[in-house]
């Protein structure tokens, strides 16, 4: 990106926007404001993050040395030979192991039932909060309602692989899997909205699903799944099936109000 320019009386000066932040330009035409106390900030913060990182692989290396030496199979075999001399306290060595086998079977019986029940209701809660955060994202989305022509789940289809939902938020990313940061807020993810905007921005037939876009092409008449960059009307693009109303997109085509 480069720094937007004005020149005033024979000099050059960057141009700043309301907040008196330099704007740059991106490669896209968009112009940002850069907040350098905000990415200072933010620097500063990964710094400190890197340091207690380094210092905690320190500190786990330092406790590692005071297993040099030491050979792991044969600590192993040690402990359960001492562990079999208790055991003939008891009963037989030859039965300590049938013994501790049948105690763990029958525990783990007991158990086999909850812990499924448990994975299960996990997992339920899991696709419950993926749906409220990446489906909601796409059914309250302030830019599919301003600036798209289509309904919200097509876009949700085409788009909704492109985020994960990480510590309770859903995260966006790109077509080669980087993460999409926002432009405004310098190091901070995107939000769901902007990184949208960004994701229908680079797509290659973005023209046929934004609202006052044109797309060439007349009379689709709603029969089979390719668009070929034709337009089909509202009415017909919603008696499709979802396989042909993908493919419509896909192969540029354009949904009108007519």
């Amino acid at each position: 990106m480069k720094l937007k320019t004005v020149e005033k009386d024979g000099k050059t000066y960057a141009e700043v926007n309301e907040n008196g932040h330099p704007i740059y330009v991106h490669d896209d035409g968009k112009e940002v404001g850069f907040d350098a106390s905000r990415a200072v900030a933010k620097i500063d913060e990964l710094g400190t993050e890197a340091k207690n990182h380094r210092l905690d692989k320190e500190k786990a290396e330092t406790s590692l040395k005071a297993f040099e030496g030491i050979d792991p199979e044969g600590a192993r075999k040690a402990i359960d030979t001492v562990k079999n001399f208790d055991d003939k306290k008891l009963i037989d060595a030859g039965e300590a192991e049938r013994v501790r086998n049948e105690a763990i079977d029958s525990i783990k019986s007991s158990y086999d039932t909850q812990i499924n029940q448990i994975t299960q209701e996990r997992d339920t809660y899991q696709n419950q909060l993926h749906n409220e955060l990446i489906g909601g994202g796409f059914a309250r989305s302030k830019f599919i309602s301003d600036k798209v022509a289509v309904p919200a789940d097509m876009i949700q289809a085409m788009f909704k692989t492109n985020f994960k939902v990480e510590n309770g938020k859903p995260v966006a990313y790109d077509s080669k899997g980087q993460k999409i940061y926002s432009r405004t807020n310098h190091g901070d993810e995107a939000t769901f909205d902007e990184a949208l905007e960004i994701l229908v921005d680079g797509y290659q037939h973005k023209n046929s699903i934004l609202k006052g876009s044109q797309a060439g092409g007349g009379g689709f008449n709603g029969q089979g799944g390719s668009g070929g960059g034709k337009s089909i009307s509202r009415q017909g693009f919603e008696q499709m099936s979802p396989a042909d109303k993908q493919s419509f997109f896909k192969d540029g085509g354009q949904v009108t109000d007519n």
